[in-house]
């Protein structure tokens, strides 16, 4: 295969010859990161597919959205490096940013928040829908079901082509989930449901849903969300994952938006992808007090023990995880 020099007012192209063959595909510069050749015509040309098992060399799409190179540890939203992102915004500021391409000054963050703030609770009949669950029922089980139950009661938010809908959609999913999430765990102890509190801000008020009860005040730990709030912005983005193709891939036959996410949510679930998160939280479990660290870092240490130290480092970043 031959990659030819641009020649004037020409877009640089690849040549392959197969069995006398020939194809000819575009190559496109993307502003950052490597260059990628454009094969979509290579079967017309050649009879022949590509194969690329994980998508470690394809792109599906072009995004402004996230920028990942993991042999350098970078990570971007939008430009911005994802440890400034953590460590001087929020996490409604960060949604912000994914959806309109800047972070927010003080009169768009406000009404931004206003607007979550006015779709976080859910339609009294949703909550019903956490009754035909067993108590032991897996929360992302729970999830997939509730979050495509949405479609059955969000009808002026699924016109995909529709940008206002679009946003409409987008805004009630990041600020239902929360209310979701802490309404399955309520209901595996169970708690009653404790409804959201326009007063506190997102991860706080995620705390005061899984945490409070009637019966007396909750205080909420500032350490602790702070600590959650980051943990939101750091799982934001992560650029073509599982399940951001899942989400892609339904959505590309104009399926409701929320049933997409269902299915996103689904993929995530796996123990390849989101599922690691639960894998690190019952290590962490196993471990029990800051006592035993060193054993299990000693454990993780001895390939023969069988112990894998799970949930510190992504796969992706080669030499420094951002």
């Amino acid at each position: 295969m031959n990659v030819h020099e641009r020649a004037p007012n020409c877009e640089p192209a690849a040549e392959l010859t197969l069995e006398r063959k020939l194809s000819r595909m575009p190559v496109r510069s993307g502003t950052l990161g490597p260059e990628v050749i454009e094969v979509g015509k290579l079967y017309r040309d050649t009879g022949c597919f590509t194969y690329d098992p994980g998508f470690t060399s394809t792109a599906n799409c072009t995004s402004r959205i996230t920028y990942i190179d993991g042999d350098e540890g970078v990570l971007l939203y939008r430009g911005y490096p994802i440890d400034q992102l953590a460590e001087r915004s929020t996490f409604l500021e960060v949604c912000y940013l994914l959806l309109n391409g800047e972070l927010p000054v003080t009169g768009q963050l406000d009404e931004f928040r206003g607007t979550i703030n006015r779709h976080n609770m859910l339609h009294e009949q949703v909550t019903r829908f956490f009754t035909g669950f067993r108590r032991d029922a897996h929360p992302m089980a729970v999830m997939v079901g509730t979050v495509g139950a949405l479609s059955a009661f969000y009808h002026d938010s699924t016109d995909i082509n529709d940008p206002a809908q679009r946003a409409m959609a987008s805004n009630r999913m990041i600020a239902k989930m929360p209310t979701i999430a802490a309404m399955a765990y309520k209901y595996s102890i169970g708690h009653p449901f404790i409804y959201p509190r326009n007063d506190l801000d997102f991860a706080e008020n995620f705390m005061q849903m899984c945490f409070a009860i009637p019966c007396e005040p909750y205080k909420v730990d500032p350490i602790l969300t702070r600590a959650l709030d980051r943990i939101f912005i750091l799982h934001a983005d992560h650029e073509q994952n599982a399940s951001t193709s899942t989400v892609r891939l339904a959505g590309s036959s104009g399926a409701n938006p929320f049933a997409c996410i269902a299915s996103g949510i689904a993929c995530l679930w796996g123990p390849a992808h989101g599922g690691a998160n639960e894998a690190a939280l019952n290590m962490l479990m196993e471990i029990g007090s800051v006592d035993r660290i060193p054993e299990y870092i000693k454990k993780a240490k001895d390939k023969s023990s069988g112990f894998r130290l799970m949930g510190f480092g992504h796969r992706v970043y080669k030499n420094y995880d951002p």
